[in-house]
């Protein structure tokens, strides 16, 4: 049975206090997950020096981080359809937990890599947030929402990649994963309590178990193919067991999907052109932007020999802080555009304009001020606009009776890019070492290669469907205050 609130005198200052407690929680889970990403990027020589491992071993494990992101997002976005929101977001949290724990405990980078996979199966919790708040919140009051929770898609506004740098400087990597956990737990308290029961959208059916893992199987031979094809060897069979075996899962992940009884991705929905550009520009735009900043620069900057030599706080403060702080103010300013001018819109403008500022950093990759420059605008064109429009599109225009389709499918999208934006990098960077390490063409090569990736987000972007309905944009008299719809068991 469900209740709609309305926004009765005596119900409104409740019903303010009680969306506020939900968005807080909803707030602190997917934070608990995303500080794993962005306090742990000036800490990776620390990881590196620490479990005595070398930086493709520590690329990989970036690499399978935001790889298991991608299935936990598609698989368990498709399992809350059935098994309803909430109680996958707690599950989420659960297993966030443990993976930290593994980290932060670890003896050496195999332990450390099990860790990091658990703690990127948690990154449904974002899919899961923005489903929950789609189905209780009118299209205003989901659109400034959203925008709050992709704010915190970049971290705590360039906090966490501070707090990042000195840990690393200081204690080590381990101190990143106890603030998680401490974070983490507050989620899941908070969920357990404030977040309401959406009623499932699906009936009851058989999950795809053999589809979800020729997908695993497919997505994990191909980005590991590519992420470790440098130091194998690219034409080693070990490279090519990887690459081909990957492949062919895939094409039995697509065949299954077409006669599954409850697949895990409509083909009907991934054929249409308001789905299919719609998660290369996410792939492409995650592969380009994420995988430069969260590798690339990262590991340059503290670069002693070729590099800008900083100290990992200093890189943080300089090149990570500012596109965090800017995209914690833009998202949500975005998140209030996107429904009057129509998400699709920002999509298209965001890609353009992300293209020709990372041309500009890549230009200038030595020039620190100017790098610093063009990162920090990234801000606004990538954490604003790019990851506020591509969730509110992928959302808003899901198919009704599946709505966890098209933006688990979106979800995984993230994963898939930013595993293959650091399995590239890796590469590049992997392929022009010499005997002493990292070379300058290596980096270079790394920028270009996710130049070429925001270039293919470009093309994409302008093939996306315009929406019919979910999409388009609304007039600034339109209904703007959120209505919740809670279900009593």
């Amino acid at each position: 049975m469900s209740t709609r609130l309305g926004r009765t005198p005596s119900g409104a200052a409740s019903d303010l206090t009680g969306r506020g407690s939900m968005l807080l929680a909803m707030v602190l889970a997917v934070l608990g997950y995303q500080i794993n990403a962005t306090m742990l990027s000036p800490a990776l020589p620390d990881v590196i020096e620490r479990l005595g491992t070398s930086t493709a071993a520590a690329g990989l494990s970036q690499t399978l981080f935001f790889l298991m992101a991608a299935i936990g997002q598609v698989t368990l976005a498709r399992l809350s359809d059935q098994r309803g929101r909430k109680p996958m977001m707690i599950l989420c949290a659960f297993v966030l937990i443990i993976g930290n724990l593994l980290c932060v405990f670890a003896p050496n980078i195999e332990i450390f890599i099990a860790g990091r996979i658990l703690q990127g199966v948690s990154a449904a919790m974002f899919t899961l947030t923005f489903l929950t708040l789609n189905q209780l919140l009118s299209p205003a009051g989901f659109g400034k929402a959203a925008g709050i929770i992709t704010a915190v898609n970049g971290g705590l506004a360039g906090i966490d990649a501070i707090a990042g740098g000195q840990i690393a400087d200081t204690i080590g990597f381990r101190g990143i994963f106890v603030c998680s956990t401490l974070i983490a737990v507050a989620g899941l308290i908070g969920v357990r309590r404030y977040v309401p029961d959406v009623p499932p959208t699906a009936a009851d059916g058989r999950f795809d178990s053999r589809g979800i893992t020729a997908l695993a199987l497919g997505l994990t031979g191909v980005l590991v193919g590519l992420a470790q094809g440098a130091s194998w060897g690219w034409t080693s069979p070990l490279t090519a067991a990887f690459l081909l075996g990957g492949l062919a899962a895939l094409v039995v992940f697509v065949v299954s999907q077409k006669s599954a009884p409850n697949p895990v991705i409509d083909i009907e929905v991934l054929s249409s052109r308001r789905a299919w550009p719609l998660l290369i520009t996410t792939v492409c735009t995650l592969g380009g932007a994420f995988g430069a900043i969260a590798l690339t620069i990262p590991l340059f900057s503290q670069d002693t020999r070729v590099g800008l030599g900083l100290s990992a706080v200093a890189a943080a403060v300089l090149f990570l802080t500012p596109i965090q702080l800017i995209g914690v103010i833009s998202a949500p300013l975005t998140g209030r555009l996107g429904p009057r001018i129509g998400w699709r819109t920002v999509v298209v403008a965001g890609a353009v304009a992300n293209f020709a500022i990372f041309l500009f950093a890549t230009l200038f990759l030595h020039h620190e001020w100017i790098l610093i420059a063009s990162l920090a605008a990234l801000g606004v064109t990538y954490g604003g606009f790019m990851l506020t429009g591509l969730n509110g599109l992928a959302v808003t225009t899901a198919p009704k009776d599946k709505p966890g389709s098209l933006s688990g499918l979106n979800g995984a999208c993230f994963g898939i890019g930013a595993s293959l934006g650091i399995a590239l990098a890796s590469a590049m960077i992997t392929a022009g070492s010499d005997a002493q390490g990292p070379t300058e063409a290596g980096y270079q090569h790394a920028m270009y290669a996710a130049l070429a990736l925001l270039a293919l987000g470009v093309v994409s972007s302008l093939l996306i469907q315009r929406p019919e309905d979910g999409g388009t944009p609304q007039s600034a008299g339109d209904e703007d205050e959120p209505q919740l719809v809670l279900a009593h068991h």
